[in-house]
């Protein structure tokens, strides 16, 4: 094992301690702006009644109005908490899980754990919650457990997270996936069976949540309270619930911003962001035992390679793509799931990666170099915009450490010999 997988653990550790340091570092700095993207979808309540996203904004609106402090504190204090949850549950999660210098170099990729550090507007943003979840459901899911643990986690879990971001349903495929992994020894019929009941619950709350839309007066509502009680407008995700109440609505948006252009720079991002995870799939068999229908016999399965399931697995989230112009928030979701899986794979030996991978390990013991170099560029030198019309951002990770730097020191840029070349090409091209 080369020094890189070596010291993985340590490398890995820093890096998340860094990511959650800057998270609360940022969180503190943007809570008390009055139009941050990130407090406008916390401040969704249950004031004006039921609603779609409002079970999280309601635990904070009744604790703020009984302890008499400040929603936005309340809703950083809940931020801090869920990033840290986030960052032990995922560092634990991944350490000591490459067995390669390539799924390193996936675990690394920067629409996954950088992209919201690097894109402040969609840090701790609600889907925090569901890689919480996910991440729990996966350690449930290890052959430690009993395989109905994980089903009665779905029951009662995952309703809980749709009604706190109710998207996750485009992401249920990767639940039935390891559902199905860790029942292959039962036949289809019963399996199914097994989801459709552990489902059920998810599914009711579903059409709660659809058959149960904010009317303009009960929206009005909820504004006037948390105007006359914490002096908060209902503004961005808050004001997009009064907007966006129908199917049309939720597409037109978003439909009108497509092109040639946004379209191919989303595909190149997606591309050059998930290749080494891809990579990886392509050189992935399962190994697993499956019950054959026809022989109703148990049988050992080698697909051809993972990429295909890996395929299937994202397909719905393309349709988040049509209603959320926010598409670099879906890449990081989607990628955030795949690797999930695909780490939780490998932890309980159901697959087989390809020798052919191990190109990636002799290039770096032979070329260490040029490969940290190639690393550093690729891990920490790019991520993608939040919103589908934005480009792609550049120096990401100099960016966190020069922006952090300007707020901790108190200055506003570099400007000393102001009319120096240097100094006017790092002003327009990398402040």
């Amino acid at each position: 094992m080369n020094n890189l997988v070596k010291n993985f653990n340590l490398f890995f550790f820093f890096f998340i301690t860094f990511i959650f340091l800057m998270a609360i570092f940022w969180l503190y700095q943007k809570h008390p702006v009055g139009n941050d993207s990130t407090i406008s979808e916390w401040l969704i309540n249950y004031q004006g009644g039921f609603t779609r996203r409002g079970i999280i904004g309601e635990i904070c609106y009744q604790l703020a109005d009984f302890f008499n402090l400040k929603l936005r504190f309340v809703i950083f204090l809940f931020q801090s908490l869920l990033y840290l949850t986030y960052s032990i549950l995922i560092y634990n999660f991944i350490k000591n899980v490459p067995k390669n210098t390539l799924t390193i170099i996936a675990i690394f990729s920067p629409i996954f754990l950088l992209y919201p550090i690097a894109e402040l507007e969609v840090l701790a943003r609600k889907e925090v919650f569901l890689y919480v979840g996910f991440i729990i459901f996966l350690n449930l899911s290890t052959y430690k457990y009993s395989k109905n643990i994980p089903l009665i986690y779905i029951f009662f879990i995952f309703p809980i997270l749709c009604l706190i971001w109710e998207p996750f349903v485009f992401f249920f495929l990767f639940a039935v996936f390891v559902i199905l992994l860790r029942n292959n020894d039962d036949s289809f019929k019963k399996t199914t069976f097994k989801l459709l009941l552990s489902f059920s619950s998810t599914a009711i709350t579903l059409v709660i949540i659809f058959l149960n839309k904010l009317t303009p007066n009960e929206h009005a509502i909820m504004a006037n309270a948390l105007m006359n009680n914490f002096n908060e407008s209902c503004y961005m995700s808050c004001q997009l619930l009064k907007n966006k109440t129908s199917i049309k609505d939720q597409f037109d948006p978003v439909l009108k911003h497509f092109s040639f252009e946004v379209i191919f720079r989303y595909s190149i991002i997606v591309l050059i962001g998930f290749l080494a995870l891809f990579i990886l799939a392509f050189n992935t068999k399962l190994n697993i035992k499956l019950y054959h229908l026809k022989t109703k016999k148990y049988k050992w399965v080698l697909s051809k390679n993972f990429l295909f399931v890996f395929s299937i697995l994202l397909f719905p989230s393309l349709v988040l793509l049509s209603i959320m112009s926010d598409w670099g928030r879906v890449v990081n979701i989607a990628y955030t799931f795949s690797i999930l899986t695909y780490i939780y794979l490998i932890k309980n030996n159901l697959i087989i990666i390809d020798k052919k991978i191990i190109f990636f390990d002799n290039f770096f013991i032979h070329k260490r170099k040029v490969f940290i170099i190639l690393f550093f560029i690729f891990a920490f030198g790019w991520n993608q915009k939040t919103a589908m019309t934005g480009d792609v951002a550049t120096n990401s990770l100099y960016k966190i450490i020069y922006n952090t730097s300007k707020k901790i020191f108190g200055f506003n840029g570099i400007r000393l010999f102001q009319d120096n070349y240097i100094i006017k090409f790092h002003k327009k091209y990398i402040e």
